[in-house]
Order: C-alpha cells, then structure tokens, then sequence
C-alpha cells in the first residue's frame, strides 16, 4: 500500500466530506479512492470514518489521526515548495530578528542595500536583546551575539564580538588613567544590561579570574544613552569594539590598555552568528539574504 497516497486520500475526504468531492478533487476514481482509504484503515486496524448515504465524519480515533497528519502533509508540502522554488527569483516575506546595537549600526544599513537588489522581497525586521529559540519564532534568519548556540540550526561567525574598557578624555582628566585592572574598582562604572543581568568587569591573572568592576553609576540595555554618558566623562564603559567604533574614531572615547586583558565572560568564544534552520537555505529569498550578510559584514 502507498501509505502517503492513502493519508492524502483520507485527508482529502474529511476536508470535502464525501468520497466522490474528493476522487473529483484529486481527478481519481471513487472506487479507487474508496479502496485506498480502506487499506490505510486495515493496516491501522482502526476504522477512520463514519460512512453513510449522505455524509462521511470522523471517529473519535480518526479525528486524532486527522490531527496528527497534517502536520506532517504541511511540513512536506513545504519541503516540496523548497525544492520547486530553488532556481525561482528571491520574493515574498523575509523575517529577520536582530540584537538592538547590531541591527541599528550594522544590519539596517545593509538592508537597504539588499532591498535595492532584491525588489520582490518584503523585509520584516525586528529588533530585540531577548532571548528566544529560533525555531518558535517563526523567523527566517536570526543575528545573536555571544557563544555558539546549541540550537539545531546553522551559525555563521559574522565578526568576533568581545568587549573592551572605554573611556572619554574628560573622565580620565579628572579622575585619572587606571594603571592596572584592580584600580578599576576605585572608577565610576556604566553597565550594559543583558537579559541575564549587566555585564561586569572580568580580568584573568595567573590562571585566576577576578570581578575588577566599579560602582555602577548607570546601567541600560540602550547602548547608544550609554555611550553617550560615556562621552559625557561620567564613567567607564565595556562594550564592542563595532559599537564603539564610530566614538572611538571621533576621539569622543579612548580605549583602556591593561597588562591583563579584560571581559564580561569567562568563555573566550564571543561573537556575533548569523542563524538560520539548514532547510531553509534552499529557499532562494533566505540564500541570497545569508549570502549577502555573510559577505558584507565578514
């Protein structure tokens, strides 16, 4: 028996509600639909549907294995539009998911790039520090920074994404140049807010890690209001390097050097991924848009 055959057949019936819609639908013969539907119902020693003159309807077991199987009938009709739209143009909706920062400064710009090359896709972007599984949010491709992820999909390493001590000259006129990691607990400190909670100061020396950081005097997950106070001479800053870069070339802020190399994580693997789920690839709007992240920003 073709099983796959036999559940469209079935599926086909219960949407229409006769044997004949359905054989009519599907352009096959009711008796050969008829028998089909049987045949799944044998090898699943379970009768399906209420037969009568008038009307088919499910049984109780046939409604749950009506449930279960049209999960399955979509996930392979997608997989069929995926092979079928493989050598097709790149349209229709693209959902992206970006870090704030990231997408602000690096992403957004691009974009307006890729829209100019690709007319027919229709970009949704949005914009969030939150933590979330790519799968469930019903996103095509996500940009996250941190560590690898351990989700089921593919990470692309777009740029590494440590942070490094800044401050602006004004700050350190009047307080002072730390010489060394530890006088860092002694300075004014501004905080970047993750989900899990602000970022501290951490240095590695001799094989130990120590938590050098200085009283908190602002902390935001708004990284553009703590540069600014940063620029302002209110306190110390970590964030990255690509963040920073703009304050960094203006000479507004001024990056820190220690003998000790400082961080927010003991985990040396930082970075920002470009995600998305493998099967994806194959359909042309995601490939030309991870293609085209992948070489602008790497």
């Amino acid at each position: 028996m073709d099983q796959l055959r036999a559940i469209r057949y079935f599926s086909k019936v219960v949407e229409t509600g006769s044997f004949t819609k359905a054989a009519s639908a599907l352009n096959v013969p009711p008796s050969s639909l008829s028998r089909r539907v049987a045949d799944l119902e044998k090898s699943l020693g379970a009768t399906l549907l209420k037969r009568s003159t008038r009307i088919v309807k499910l049984t109780e077991v046939g409604q749950i294995y009506y449930n279960d199987i049209q999960q399955i009938l979509s996930q392979l009709e997608q997989s069929n539009e995926t092979v079928r739209s493989y050598q097709t143009t790149p349209m229709g909706r693209l959902s992206i998911s970006s870090m704030v920062g990231f997408g602000e400064k690096i992403l957004l710009p691009l974009l307006d790039e890729f829209s100019a090359l690709y007319p027919e896709i229709v970009l949704d972007i949005s914009l969030s520090d939150e933590l979330s599984t790519l799968g469930r949010d019903d996103v095509d491709i996500a940009i996250r920074g941190g560590y690898a992820p351990n989700e089921r999909v593919l990470a692309i390493k777009l740029m590494d994404n440590g942070f490094i001590p800044v401050a602006a000259p004004s700050y350190l006129e009047k307080y002072g140049v730390p010489s060394n990691v530890m006088e860092l607990k002694e300075h004014h400190g501004i905080y970047f807010k993750t989900p899990s909670g602000p970022t501290p100061w951490l240095c590695n020396m001799n094989g130990q890690w120590h938590d050098v950081s200085g009283p908190a005097i602002a902390i935001s997950n708004n990284g553009s209001w703590l540069a600014k106070k940063a620029c302002n001479g209110e306190g110390i800053l970590m964030s990255t390097r690509w963040a920073l870069a703009a304050y960094l070339e203006s000479g507004q802020l001024q990056q820190l050097q220690f003998e000790h190399e400082l961080a927010i994580t003991q985990n040396s693997d930082m970075a920002v991924y470009l995600l998305y789920q493998k099967q994806r690839y194959l359909v042309p709007k995601v490939k030309a848009a991870v293609d085209f992240l992948v070489e602008k920003i790497k």
